[in-house]
């Protein structure tokens, strides 16, 4: 009572303290929103005055060869990156219980974790070279004198930047799954054993079911992080060769600052907006559905 008491004392106090968050919230997120989306009606390359084309922009997506293969590309990245960083943590956290070197093996694989997206792509550009690649080199010890342009080729280019992605993010799944294996309670698993269960039907209808709440979290982020990649791809590809690789990141900041299409690039950033909100409010749900699940 005594702290409701104060709390209702101080209201000024109370706004003042929340104040330079707000006004951070507001200049730097809400008021570049509202531009972003107001520039998405207008044909504007960033100098002259802009002019109100209503959806024009947002119609030209479905006539741009361009836009369509980078929403196929960011699709692809999507499923991508919920089947193998997904599963791989998962194959890797389950393989991990146990075992007696496990900390040497968590170091080794949330390393990548600490390496930036640029110098990431930097490494992995290295590796798959054409001709002083380390990825070209192993391929030589089988066919001697192969040689695979990796970053030059179609889908070759898209499936090298996905492996440098998986790398990357495979730590991120390996802790949080490791985080939910931790939480569940042994008496269900030795239940199913001896029951005559298998290891892999005790995984399957016992381990599995009972991480869902965490699934659904790695799931969801890795899908908000997959719309929104853009360093690996720039670093490594640029979106080339002739924007075969681009996703709508990329595809947003080629028309707004190579080609100055201001107002397209805008139009491009707020569909990209919507899909990953969508996906952030599908995230939030899912929580609320694993807070029900463990109250």
């Amino acid at each position: 009572m005594a702290a409701i008491r104060a709390r209702n004392h101080y209201p000024v106090l109370s706004y003042l303290l929340i104040l330079p968050a707000f006004v951070l919230v507001v200049g730097l997120l809400l008021v570049p929103m509202s531009q972003n989306v107001y520039y998405s009606f207008y044909k504007w390359n960033g100098l002259s005055k802009p002019l109100y084309i209503g959806f024009k922009n947002y119609l030209t997506f479905f006539a741009d060869s361009n836009f369509i293969r980078s929403f196929v590309n960011t699709l692809l990245w999507v499923a991508a990156t919920i089947v193998f960083p997904v599963l791989g943590g998962l194959a890797i956290a389950n393989f991990l219980r146990g075992l007696r070197l496990a900390t040497l093996f968590k170091t080794i694989f949330f390393i990548p974790l600490t390496i930036s997206f640029v110098a990431t792509g930097a490494i992995w550009s290295n590796m798959f070279s054409r001709d002083l690649g380390v990825i070209n080199g192993i391929v030589a010890l089988f066919r001697p004198g192969f040689k695979l342009s990796w970053l030059t080729s179609v889908p070759l280019n898209t499936f090298a930047m996905i492996i440098a992605w998986v790398w990357q993010q495979l730590g991120t799944s390996m802790v949080l799954f490791l985080a939910g294996l931790s939480t569940i309670p042994r008496d269900p698993v030795e239940a199913s054993i001896l029951d005559g269960a298998s290891k892999w039907q005790t995984f399957r209808h016992v381990t599995l079911p009972m991480l869902q709440p965490v699934t659904t979290v790695v799931i969801t982020m890795a899908m908000v992080n997959s719309f929104k990649t853009f360093d690996i791809i720039y670093v490594m590809t640029r979106g080339g060769p002739y924007r075969s690789s681009e996703t709508l990141a990329i595809t947003m900041f080629r028309e707004s600052f190579t080609m100055f299409n201001m107002g397209y690039g805008a139009a491009i950033s707020v569909l990209l907006s919507i899909l990953v909100i969508l996906v952030s409010v599908f995230y939030i749900k899912s929580m609320w559905k694993k807070d029900l699940l463990y109250y």
